[in-house]
Formats: C-alpha cells, sequence, structure tokens
C-alpha cells in the first residue's frame, strides 16, 4: 500500500462524499451566511485517542474551495487526551460546505486508529503483533488500513488478489487442507500463503505439507482455538512457522491469546466495531 494508492483512495472518498453532502448547494449557508463573510474554524478533539487521517482536511478543502487555508496543529499516531486539531481560514460558507464531509473522515479513521491502539496496548510486553481484516467500510479500506499503522498495528492482506489465504471453505472445497495447500502453492507460489486451520490435526496436516513442498514463508492462522490449543500449536510448530490467532478476539480475550505465544492476532473489531473518535468544529467570523 504506497503514499500514492492511499493518496487517491483519499481524492476518490472526498468527491463522493461531497457530491452525496452537498448536492446542488448548501442550502441553509446560503440562506444565512453573507456570500462574502470570511471565518475562521479551529478543529479540537474531545475525547482521548489516537488521531489520523488528518490529510482529509486539506483535500477537502481543496475540492471545496481552493482559496481555503488548512492549518494542522496535531501530529498522527500518537495518543493525545484531546486538543486542537486544525484551522481552517477562508470563506465562511466554504467551511460550512467541508465540515461534514472533513469532520466524518477524520473521525472515523481517528477511532480505527484508536481503537487499535487499545489493542496493542493491551498485548504489551509479548511477542504478539496485532493484525487487522477485510472487515473494512466499503471504499475505505485503504485509509482504514492506513489508520491501523497510525495507532502502532499492522496490516494483513489488502484484498484477494495479494495474498493467498486457504480459509475453511477453500479447505472443504479443495478436498482438505493438505491438497488446498498444494493447489495454492502451485498456482501462485510467488504469493505469501495462509493457511487457517480449525484444530491441531488440521495444524499438523498444515505443517507437514509445508515442510514436503519446501514452502520458505508461510503463516498458519489458528481459527476460534481455545487457548489451551494455542499454546500447543506453539509448541508443535516449534518455532518453524509463524502462527496467527483469529475468530473470538476482543480486548478482554486478546491479552490471553497473546500470552499463548502466538505470534500475530488478527482482529475485525479494529474496523468494524471503532468508535468514531469525538472532533468538533467551530466557526467564527473573521473581520
Amino acid at each position: 500500500m504506497s503514499p500514492t494508492d492511499r493518496s487517491a483512495a483519499l481524492h476518490d472518498l472526498v468527491a463522493r462524499a461531497l457530491a452525496e453532502d452537498l448536492g446542488d448547494g448548501d442550502v441553509t449557508a446560503q440562506a444565512t451566511v453573507p456570500e462574502d463573510l470570511q471565518g475562521r474554524a479551529t478543529v479540537t478533539q474531545k475525547a482521548p485517542g489516537v488521531l489520523a487521517g488528518l490529510e482529509a482536511f486539506a483535500v477537502v478543502a481543496a475540492a471545496v474551495d481552493p482559496a481555503l487555508r488548512v492549518e494542522l496543529a496535531a501530529e498522527e499516531g500518537v495518543w493525545r487526551e484531546g486538543g486542537p486539531v486544525a484551522a481552517l481560514d477562508g470563506s465562511a460558507r466554504s467551511i460550512l460546505a467541508a465540515e461534514r464531509t472533513a469532520l466524518n473522515i477524520a473521525g472515523r479513521l481517528s477511532g480505527v486508529a484508536t481503537m487499535t491502539r487499545r489493542y496493542v496496548d493491551a498485548v504489551a510486553g509479548t511477542n504478539a503483533t496485532i493484525l487487522d481484516t477485510r472487515k473494512t467500510t466499503p471504499g475505505m479500506r485503504l485509509l482504514e488500513k492506513a489508520a491501523v499503522l497510525a495507532g502502532g498495528g499492522a496490516n494483513h492482506r489488502i484484498g484477494l488478489f495479494d495474498e493467498i489465504l486457504i480459509k475453511e471453505n477453500h479447505a472443504a472445497m479443495a478436498g482438505g487442507v493438505g491438497p488446498a495447500v498444494r493447489a495454492a502453492h502451485a498456482h501462485r507460489p510467488d504469493l505469501p500463503l495462509v493457511i487457517e486451520v480449525q484444530d491441531l490435526a488440521e495444524l499438523r496436516t498444515a505443517l507437514d505439507t509445508g515442510l514436503e513442498l519446501g514452502i520458505p514463508d508461510y503463516r498458519i492462522l489458528l481459527d476460534n482455538m481455545p487457548p489451551e490449543d494455542m499454546r500447543e500449536a506453539v509448541a508443535l510448530s516449534a518455532g518453524r512457522v509463524a502462527l496467527e490467532a483469529s475468530g473470538n478476539v476482543s480486548l478482554g480475550t486478546v491479552g490471553g491469546i497473546a500470552a499463548t505465544g502466538v505470534d500475530f492476532i488478527s482482529a475485525g473489531a479494529l474496523t468494524h466495531s471503532a468508535p468514531v473518535l469525538d472532533l468538533s468544529l467551530i466557526l467564527e467570523p473573521r473581520s
């Protein structure tokens, strides 16, 4: 995921969001705000958390009115208790037109970063890395995955195209874990490979098949395993392959999962259950 890709995704999202919000014009501002009135708006973080997606303010402002000026007053990726985030100067009408779209995007991405940091903090002192999933908001995947990075997590695959992840349904259609691994490795040996297993028997099959094929770098995903089975899986793998835990992962369980010795923990909650971080914008007239 390159900065260019993220920027393109943000510009596309902003264009669609503004079209959705503005339609043929902000009738309330047109009715109540003088056309030539200039204003200055202050954006404030009103709850503790980690900021992400602050580029949205500049991108939204430029799309609404290239004359709007944006100054950032905060850094992404840092836990803050609150305080100033940004300031916008220019046409009061333009600021009001940009307000909701910019706050929606920045608040959503900051919420993802904040949720991620809570998970990262919950596994502090272990060797576990927190991963995201594909359970993202449609159209916002690259931006939400960037927010996970800002929160201290790491990215799983971007989509169905950049990594082979053999899940339960794939194995069932292929005739089992072993045949699925052989078919996947033969099809695209150049791609990263993750093999989901449901129990210790499937784990042994995945380990044996990987060794048989000489796959140099792959990962086994322990799906919904109880902690005692995870610990046994760590012992069985003996460092030969990285282990990822998934399923039944929450802030209440993630610490115990990390304590089993797994290398990665993937949590859909980073994106599908992250509350929006509370950001507000206050506009004042400027003489």
